[in-house]
C-alpha cells in the first residue's frame, strides 16, 4: 500500500461525524491535537528507527508500525496550514523525528519555504539529515525523484550526501553525481556514495572503489571494503573488514557481518578460533557464529550461554543456525537476580550504553542442550545454515518475507553476495513497500 492510497482515513476525517466534531472545536483544542499528532509521529518514527535493526520485529510488525506513523501524518495532513504550522515549529527542537514529519509535509505541498526550513534543520548534523533521507523514502521513486535530483544538484556536499543516500534507498542510481561523489574531498560525502555503489550493485564502478579501500579517512575505507565485498571476494576489502571488526569503530559488527560471509571455509574456521580465544572478542566470536552458520559451533554457543553477559546473543547465533524459536519453544529462562545491563540508576555509574540484547530472549542451556541432542543429526557440520535450512536464494527470499529484521539483514546480504550486481534488498524500506515488492500485498 502506497502512501498516497490511504484515502479512507483521510475521507472520514473529512466527511464522516468527526468532522462536524473538529469543526465545533476551539483553535486551542485543535492545536493540542495536531500537536499530538506531530508529537506521535515523530515518536514513532523515532521507534521505527530502531525497529528496523531490532530481533524481535518481523515485516509485519514493521508495517504496522509504519501505518502508525502514516496515520498521524495524515492527521496533520489534512488540517492544512495548521498542520504545517505545528511541525515548523517542532523543527526547533532538533529531534529528528520531527524533522521527518515536517519534511514529509513539506516535500507534500511543493513549497520552497517550507522545503528550505525543513532541509536547513536537516543538514545540521548527520544524525538529523538521516529524517530527510527517511522523509524521502516514505513516498514512491516517481514522486521523491524531482526532489532527490534537486538535492543531488545542490552546491552543499551535506544536501548532495542526502540525494545519494536517498536514491540508494529507493535502489535507484544516482548517475553522474553518484561518480563525482566518489572522489569527493568531503569524507562523508565520499563515503554515502562508496556504499551506495554496494547497495546498488554497480559492477562498473568496482575498480574506482576498490582504489578508495586505502582512503586515508576510516569511514570511507569501511564503505569501500564493504561495498567491494558485497561484489567480489577481493583480499584487500576482506583483510579491511576483519581488522575493523576486531575494533572499537561502530560499524564493527557491519563489518563482521559482511566479511564471514565472504572468506572461505578454512579462514572463517580459523578466524573464528582466533577471535575465540580472544576474552575481549568473544562476543565478536559469537556473532560470527551465528552469521556464518556451521553448525558444528553449536556446542560452543551452548557453553556461552553459560554465561549471563553473553547468554542472549549466544542463543540469538544459535537460532540463526538452527531456527529454533527460544521463546516461542520454551528454551527460554527467566533473566538472572543479580544481573543488570545498560544504564542503571546510580548517579555514579559512567555506563550509559543501552543492553544491546534488551529484546532477546535468555536460553535455558539445559534445554536448549536437550532441543539440540534430539536434533543435531539433522545438522551437517561444515553446511552452512541460516534459520535451520542450508543457505540457498529461495530460502533466503522466504526468510525477507517471514524472519524478523537481523534475519531478513542475513538474508539480504546472502542474496547479495550470491548475485553480484544485484541490488541489495532493503529490509529499512516502509513495510507497506517491502509487502508490495515481496507479493504480499497489492
Amino acid at each position: 500500500m502506497e502512501r498516497r492510497g490511504m484515502t479512507s482515513l483521510h475521507e472520514t476525517v473529512r466527511k464522516g461525524p468527526d468532522a462536524r466534531v473538529i469543526s465545533c472545536m476551539t483553535m486551542p483544542a485543535i492545536t493540542d491535537v495536531l500537536s499530538q499528532h506531530a508529537e506521535n509521529a515523530s515518536f514513532l518514527w523515532e521507534l521505527r528507527a530502531n525497529a528496523i535493526s531490532a530481533p524481535h520485529y518481523s515485516l509485519a510488525d514493521l508495517a504496522k508500525l509504519d501505518l502508525r506513523v502514516e496515520a498521524n501524518l495524515e492527521g496533520l495532513r489534512i488540517a492544512g496550514e495548521a498542520g504545517w504550522e505545528v511541525c515548523n515549529e517542532a523543527l526547533s527542537t532538533g529531534e529528528s523525528g520531527a524533522i521527518f514529519a515536517a519534511a514529509v509535509l513539506a516535500i507534500e505541498s511543493g513549497t520552497q519555504q517550507r522545503l528550505d526550513a525543513v532541509l536547513a534543520a536537516g543538514a545540521a548534523s548527520p544524525e538529523r539529515s538521516r529524517a530527510l533521507v527517511s522523509a524521502m523514502g516514505w513516498f514512491t521513486l516517481q514522486q521523491a525523484e524531482p526532489h532527490i535530483k534537486r538535492l543531488l544538484a545542490s552546491p552543499s556536499s551535506v544536501l548532495r550526501r542526502v540525494g545519494i543516500a536517498a536514491s540508494a534507498i529507493h535502489r535507484r542510481d544516482p548517475g553522474p553525481p553518484l561518480v563525482d561523489a566518489i572522489s569527493a574531498a568531503n569524507p562523508l560525502l565520499k563515503a554515502r556514495a562508496l556504499r551506495a555503489v554496494g547497495e546498488l550493485g554497480l559492477n562498473d564502478l568496482f575498480s574506482a572503489v576498490k582504489r578508495c579501500v586505502a582512503d586515508q579517512d576510516d569511514l570511507c575505507r569501511f564503505s569501500a571494503a564493504w561495498s567491494v565485498a558485497l561484489l567480489s571476494a577481493e583480499s584487500s576489502a576482506l583483510s579491511m573488514l576483519t581488522s575493523a571488526a576486531e575494533s572499537a569503530l561502530p560499524y564493527r559488527e557491519e563489518a563482521l557481518q559482511i566479511a564471514i560471509r565472504r572468506i572461505d571455509a578454512p579462514a572463517a574456521c580459523g578466524w573464528h578460533n582466533r577471535l575465540a580465544q580472544d576474552a575481549k572478542l568473544i562476543r565478536t566470536a559469537i556473532l560470527a557464529a551465528g552469521a556464518y552458520g556451521n553448525p558444528a559451533r553449536v556446542p560452543w554457543l551452548m557453553g556461552q550461554m553459560k554465561v549471563p553477559e553473553l547468554a542472549r546473543v549466544a542463543g540469538e547465533a544459535f537460532t540463526m543456525i538452527t531456527g529454533v524459536d527460544i521463546a516461542y519453544q520454551d528454551l527460554d529462562a527467566n533473566k538472572p537476580a543479580d544481573f543488570e545491563a545498560g544504564p542503571t540508576e546510580n548517579p555514579e555509574d559512567e555506563d550509559v550504553e543501552m543492553d544491546p540484547d534488551e529484546n532477546l530472549p535468555w536460553p535455558d542451556p539445559k534445554l536448549v542442550a536437550r532441543w539440540w541432542g534430539q536434533r543435531q543429526d539433522e545438522f551437517q557440520p561444515g553446511t552452512r545454515y541460516l534459520l535451520g535450512k542450508p543457505i540457498s536464494a529461495a530460502w533466503c527470499q522466504e526468510i525477507l518475507r517471514t524472519g524478523r529484521q537481523r534475519q531478513r539483514a542475513a538474508a539480504a546480504l546472502e542474496l547479495a553476495i550470491r548475485h553480484p550486481g544485484k541490488p541489495l534488498f532493503n529490509v529499512a524500506a516502509p513495510g507497506f513497500r517491502q509487502l508490495q515488492t515481496l507479493g504480499l500485498r497489492k
